[in-house]
């Protein structure tokens, strides 16, 4: 069996190589395509999560601040009720009375002689 090629029948034979390379080339690049706009819908979802994540613990954070800071508060409070720490106070007043009545006196000793 003998087989002739012609100019035409090699040009068509040509452009249908190149056709089903360009078809394939196509069809690859499309793949491609979904996978990228795939991953990045996912890169996207993963991104709201962590910024729902980060929120969240913002929030938490704000909470926990505002616990410590009435912990102060309340942990200040109840020290200064404390009967030693009122007995303390009132025994470094009683000290500061006595000694401004002593300096009192002896600046009146220190006018009075001359």
């Amino acid at each position: 069996m003998i087989v002739e090629f012609n100019l035409t029948n090699l040009i068509f034979i040509l452009i249908a190589v190149v056709s089903a390379f360009w078809a394939l080339i196509k069809i690859i690049n499309i793949q491609q395509d979904r996978r990228q706009d795939e991953r990045f819908r996912v890169l996207g979802e993963t991104m709201k999560s962590i910024a729902c994540a980060q929120d969240k613990n913002a929030l938490a954070t704000l909470d926990l601040e505002r616990e410590f800071r009435r912990h102060q508060t309340d942990s200040a409070r109840e020290y200064v009720r404390r009967d030693d720490f009122v007995r303390h106070i009132g025994t470094i007043e009683t000290r500061i009375d006595n000694f401004a009545l002593r300096m009192e006196r002896a600046l009146e000793n220190l006018g009075a002689k001359p």
